[in-house]
């Protein structure tokens, strides 16, 4: 028996699913050059389409690791809080939030899901334009094992947008 299937003429088709997700900055961190450790920060200024306001790797500036190779969408990075709580439970290792080497620390933003996505941070808006993959360089400066436990979870590059000043413990939600 073939019965056909009956949508409501008033269903949306376009409809979107609620947002599921808010978190918070947890933490801030800049550094001027390569080599040198991230300095814990209260406040922070996106520049929009260049970068951080004091960070290795502003555009026009670059002085990071990676400087030789400029990326748009590396001009602010993020890390979930709850991966250093997962590294600790995982392989005994203890990474604080300046370890990680990005500039801010989520707390219940799931950044693996948000490459391609915009969301605002405070008042800025910006766009995730992929996920950070660790590099051997990290275990250099930390003289930590760190590498395999960020395999996968190591933070989300994003591209300024909409720029402004983010402050610890902003709200992060999507747009």
């Amino acid at each position: 028996m073939n019965e056909a299937l009956t949508i409501p003429t008033d269903a949306k088709s376009t409809a979107s699913p609620a947002c599921t997700w808010a978190g918070t900055v947890a933490h801030m961190h800049i550094t001027a050059r390569a080599f040198l450790p991230m300095r814990p920060q209260e406040s922070i200024e996106l520049v929009a389409g260049r970068g951080i306001v004091g960070d290795r790797y502003m555009l026009g500036i670059e002085q990071g690791f990676y400087s030789e190779k400029p990326e748009e969408g590396r001009q602010v990075t993020l890390f979930e809080a709850e991966v250093l709580d997962a590294i600790l439970r995982d392989y005994k290792i203890e990474l604080s939030p300046e370890e990680h080497r990005r500039n801010i620390t989520t707390r219940g933003v799931p950044l693996n899901w948000l490459v391609g996505q915009r969301f605002r941070i405070g008042s800025c808006l910006v766009e995730a334009t992929r996920l950070s993959v660790p590099c051997r360089h990290i275990e250099e400066i930390l003289e930590k094992q760190v590498f395999d436990s960020m395999v996968h979870r190591s933070g989300l590059n994003c591209r300024i947008l909409v720029g402004g000043i983010v402050r610890l413990g902003d709200e992060i939600r999507p747009e």
